[in-house]
């Protein structure tokens, strides 16, 4: 399919938004974002938007190094205030976590950005020449 502007009813920026955090299409909210883990689909299966304006970069990897270290250090700080456990229980408990809670996260923030850039139609910036 192709994507056309008349199959795209506008949707509110919550419906947007849900749809992009839960890996679904930014504009139907039923068709599948990814056709791997982080992978984009070339185009919605059910509504045909194409992928191609999608560009997260290096977005989603930000958001998420910055909620997991606030997570992990914040839980650490007061873990370690209320019970002062031995270092290597700190290293069973928050190796795993740290690796885990970003590969959780980051799917969902790389869909909530591309979705806000679908939301607003984000494009490449373009110099104009005279």
């Amino acid at each position: 399919m192709t994507e056309t502007k008349a199959a795209h009813a506008p949707r509110g920026m919550g419906a947007t938004l849900l749809a992009g955090i839960l890996g679904r299409c930014p504009a139907c909210g039923e068709g599948r974002l990814y056709a791997g883990f982080l992978t984009l689909a070339p185009a919605c299966d059910k509504c045909g938007l194409n992928s191609g304006f999608a560009d997260s970069g290096d977005g989603p990897a930000v958001f998420v190094i910055l909620v997991t270290g606030f997570i992990i250090v914040g839980g650490a700080l007061i873990v370690e205030v209320l019970y002062s456990p031995p270092y290597g229980l700190y290293a069973l408990v928050v190796g795993p976590i740290a690796i885990v809670l970003p590969l959780l996260l980051l799917r969902a923030f790389k869909g909530a950005l591309i979705a806000l850039q679908f939301k607003h139609k984000a494009a490449e910036g373009k110099l104009i020449s005279d």
